[in-house]
């Protein structure tokens, strides 16, 4: 690849930081494409006027955050397809901030809204069935004798992937694996709460209500149904 128009010369930040961001915005604007190769690191430490271990460490970096990937004998190129990895810088900037907790649970809502309104969209018969398998499971886990949270909670967690597995949306369905690696515990401590206020029949009224918004395609009804499921997770997390 020929001298790219996008490098820069190095000032301000960390050399490593500003070869990052480098790289991450020509890949934003356009400069660099998915799967394009980038110029090897010795192109880019004398286009910058670096030194070749800043590149390294910034390539690093990049392919740790999902943005490149690197091919033996070939060289160092653009993803072409997403990588959960891209992830990870978001969320630790979500989770180590200020009153995290309640910014996630604002979060999910949202991400929650939108999957719904998505995977109304594009219900089928076959999804729909998948949603009705997972709505089984999580009554029959419910109605277990001896009612077990972390059973519950596996089950709630089940039925809300399928409404994700629904939109068909790659970068919705990473972001709420994500989600749901972060908040496991908390939500976890909900589901103790309902358990032990013998409050598990209407939770599970929550989620035949949600399930009926979705076959019903009752648009209207999809932000009630979302915030009804949100209060013993609001609880333990206020």
């Amino acid at each position: 690849m020929e001298a790219a128009t996008f490098l820069k010369e190095i000032g301000g930040k960390s050399v490593v930081e500003q070869i990052v961001d480098n790289i991450t915005n020509a890949i934003i604007n356009g400069e660099l494409k998915p799967g394009d190769k980038i110029p090897t690191e010795i192109e880019l430490a004398t286009s910058m006027g670096v030194g070749r271990n800043s590149v390294r460490e910034a390539i690093k970096i990049l392919v740790a955050y999902g943005a490149l990937t690197i091919k033996r004998a070939e060289g160092t190129f653009v993803r072409q397809d997403f990588d959960s990895k891209m992830l990870y810088p978001v969320l630790f900037g979500i989770i180590l901030q200020k009153d995290s907790a309640k910014q996630i649970v604002e979060l999910r809502k949202i991400i929650d809204v939108g999957i719904f309104r998505l995977a109304i969209e594009k219900l089928d018969s076959k999804s729909l069935q998948r949603v009705e398998q997972a709505m089984e499971e999580l009554e029959q886990k419910i109605a277990a004798e001896n009612e077990d949270s972390n059973a519950i909670f596996e089950a709630d967690t089940a039925f809300h992937m399928v409404l994700a597995g629904i939109t068909e949306n790659v970068l919705l369905k990473g972001i709420c694996v994500y989600v749901d690696q972060i908040t496991r515990s908390s939500r976890l401590k909900a589901i103790e709460e309902i358990v032990n206020e013998k409050a598990t029949e209407r939770f599970l009224l929550m989620h035949r209500e949600m399930l009926r918004v979705l076959k019903e395609k009752d648009r209207n009804k999809l932000d009630e149904v979302i915030e009804n499921h949100y209060q013993y997770w609001e609880k333990v997390t206020s």
